[in-house]
C-alpha cells in the first residue's frame, strides 16, 4: 500500500507562493497509471481537487486554479510538489496529497493544516 505525506509551512502571507511536498513510499511516482493529487478543504467547505501529475509527468490543474497553481515532482527523491502563488486568506485549508488508480483513489496523506494571514 502506498503511503503520502504532506509537508511544508503552516503559516504563509498574503501574496507570497505556499510551497508543500507530497512525499511518497511503497510505490514509485513512475508506476504505470498512477495519478497524485493535490486537494484541499477549506474550513466549512468541502474538498477541492487542485491539480495533478500523472505518472508520465503530464499534468493537470483544475480550471479555477490553473492561473496560479503548478504541481512538479522528483523523481529521485519520489516526491510531488504543489506551489500556489499570490495566496490569499480565502485559501486557508488543509491540504492533501492522494495517489489515484484505476478512476478510484488509492490512499491519502494525512493532510497538513496551512493559514495564510499577515
Amino acid at each position: 500500500q502506498v503511503q503520502l505525506q504532506e509537508s511544508g509551512p503552516d503559516l504563509v502571507k498574503p501574496s507570497q507562493t505556499l510551497s508543500l511536498t507530497c512525499t511518497v513510499s511503497g510505490g514509485s511516482i513512475t508506476t504505470n497509471s498512477y495519478g497524485w493529487s493535490w486537494i484541499r478543504q477549506a474550513p466549512g467547505k468541502g474538498l477541492e481537487w487542485m491539480g495533478a501529475i500523472h505518472f508520465d509527468g503530464s499534468t493537470y490543474y483544475s480550471p479555477s486554479l490553473k492561473s496560479h497553481t503548478s504541481i512538479l515532482r522528483d523523481t529521485l527523491k519520489n516526491q510531488f510538489f504543489l506551489q500556489l502563488s499570490s495566496v490569499t486568506p480565502e485559501e486557508t485549508a488543509t491540504y492533501y496529497c492522494a495517489s489515484r488508480l484505476g478512476g478510484q483513489w488509492n490512499s491519502w496523506g494525512q493532510g497538513t493544516q496551512v493559514t495564510v494571514s499577515s
